[in-house]
């Protein structure tokens, strides 16, 4: 008996590793893993599956239709605007919030008081709900009548009452735009910070006694540095812009209707699948594997281009 109990508790042991650390990195790795699993991978898997069936208010479809769902997306017209319109959106929304997140890290990195302060002031709106400040912007800021606050301001410097949100002309763009960039930057901000607070001091130092400064320091210190947070962040923003619901559905929508313009993919995908008083759920897996791939290929190419650049400035 205690031949054969001393090898089990050997390997036992050497499968934990030095004081059992493999075994306590499981433990706290193992329920996030679990969670990826079942809220991630299963339901993209899952869908994956339906999109070749006719599943009308059923996850258990029968009546396969082969590409049948993608053909009917492919072919509808608000669809293909929405995800032309969006990969317009994404070039000049995922730029303009590296940006900003980069700019508000650097002034916030610069200041030698108010540092804590300033920080909680521009992550505090990554804490409130979408909804909630779409609701906000749109009953508030930007109502359209002369009682809003974004008309009363336009009054005070002689201008016009503005229809923002009307559609018969494009300023509700400047909506989205302004409400995604005031719940997103901050996060974004505190991502480029831990990034700063990496970089050694000695490195600027240095860069200084050579007299380095201000762009300089910039161009050949910061940004090099920065370039795994740089990368990390890009992916982020660009998951996130294919990924826009909430602030444009609260925006916009009314009494489960949304106009033809500005309509996200997700938008447009739940309308047709789930606002018609049924749940088809293929036709909703179809445009789900469809917006994945699209979301699939700009990353590749996004890697594939800082991947490129990383190894231009190498030869340099």
């Amino acid at each position: 008996m205690g031949s054969t109990a001393q090898p089990r508790t050997s390997l036992v042991r050497r499968l934990g590793g030095h004081q059992g650390r493999n075994w306590w990195f499981l433990a706290f790795i193992a329920p996030f893993v679990v969670g990826l699993a079942l809220f991630v991978y299963i339901p993209i898997i899952w869908s994956a599956y339906l999109s070749f069936f006719d599943a009308r208010n059923t996850v258990t479809p029968t009546k396969f239709v082969g590409l049948g769902n993608y053909r009917y997306l492919l072919g509808d017209k608000l669809f293909r605007d929405s995800i032309v319109t969006f990969i317009g959106f994404s070039a000049f929304i995922v730029p303009l919030t590296f940006a900003c997140s980069l700019a508000l890290a650097l002034l916030l990195d610069g200041i030698k008081t108010g540092q804590a302060f300033f920080r909680s002031v521009f992550f505090i709106p990554t804490a409130v709900s979408y909804v909630i400040a779409a609701m906000i912007w749109r009953l508030a800021f930007f109502s359209g009548t002369r009682f809003g606050l974004a008309n009363s301001m336009l009054r005070q410097v002689g201008g016009e009452n503005v229809n923002w949100l009307g559609g018969t002309n494009s300023w509700y763009w400047l909506v989205l735009v302004s409400l995604r960039l005031w719940l997103q930057a901050g996060f974004y901000m505190i991502l480029f910070i831990a990034g700063l607070n990496k970089i050694p001091r000695e490195t600027y130092e240095a860069a200084a006694i050579d007299g380095a400064s201000g762009w300089r320091l910039l161009r050949h210190i910061t940004l090099p540095q920065l370039r795994a947070t740089s990368v990390a962040v890009l992916m982020l923003l660009l998951i996130g812009a294919f990924q826009a619901f909430d602030e444009f559905f609260n925006v916009l929508g009314s009494m489960g209707s949304y106009p033809p313009y500005a309509r996200p993919p997700l938008v447009h995908l739940y309308l047709i699948s789930l606002g018609g008083g049924q749940q088809d759920l293929g036709l909703g897996g179809a445009g789900t594997m469809i917006i994945t791939a699209l979301i699939v290929f700009f990353g590749l190419l996004q890697n594939w281009l800082v991947t490129r650049s990383e190894r231009k400035e190498g030869n340099r």
